[in-house]
């Protein structure tokens, strides 16, 4: 991976639903060890019912603190009536980053075919805290983490990660 130094990243995970708790979230679990085992800190995890409201405060409260690098949001990306995260992020982008979306779909065509359209993921800049809304599965969680996030993340990965430019933003 190169000459360049590991840098921890200060995470926030945010599972959206309205059903799920500590003790049974495997998507966010799955997101906390991902993130712990690649030497990342987990600044925060919380649960946040599928209200938009509740959603965007939350993430008003990470983008604010700057403790927060980056929030990895788990549920809430499908197309069903709850389905509101990537409604609660809309107008706390401050950029787009939609070459996310798109590679998560991709790799996951390759794991569940045609029925990766039904998936919104999306990431986005919002200020200076990267913000990464994800399904609600864990297979989708560890997708996303280990063919995306897992090098993206890492400052030793070239040509190019996003802890390089944390100081730019």
């Amino acid at each position: 991976m190169g000459d360049h130094p590991f840098i921890p990243v200060r995470i926030a995970v945010m599972t959206v639903s309205d059903s799920r708790t500590l003790a049974d979230d495997r998507s966010g679990a799955v997101l906390v060890e991902s993130l712990e085992a690649g030497g990342h800190e987990l600044v925060d995890r919380v649960i946040v019912r599928d209200e938009i409201g509740l959603v965007r405060a939350q993430l008003r409260r990470w983008i604010a603190d700057a403790q927060v690098q980056v929030v990895l949001a788990t549920g809430g990306t499908g197309i069903t009536a709850r389905d509101i995260t990537p409604e609660a992020l809309a107008p706390l982008v401050s950029k787009a980053i939609p070459g996310f979306g798109e590679l998560f779909r991709w790799l996951s065509y390759a794991e569940i075919g045609t029925s990766t359209i039904q998936s919104r993921a999306q990431a986005a800049l919002c200020d200076k805290t990267l913000v990464f809304a994800l399904p609600g599965s864990p297979n989708a969680c560890r997708t996303a983490w280990d063919k995306i996030l897992a090098t993206q993340l890492d400052a030793r990965h070239q040509p190019c990660n996003f802890p390089e430019l944390f100081s730019r933003l």
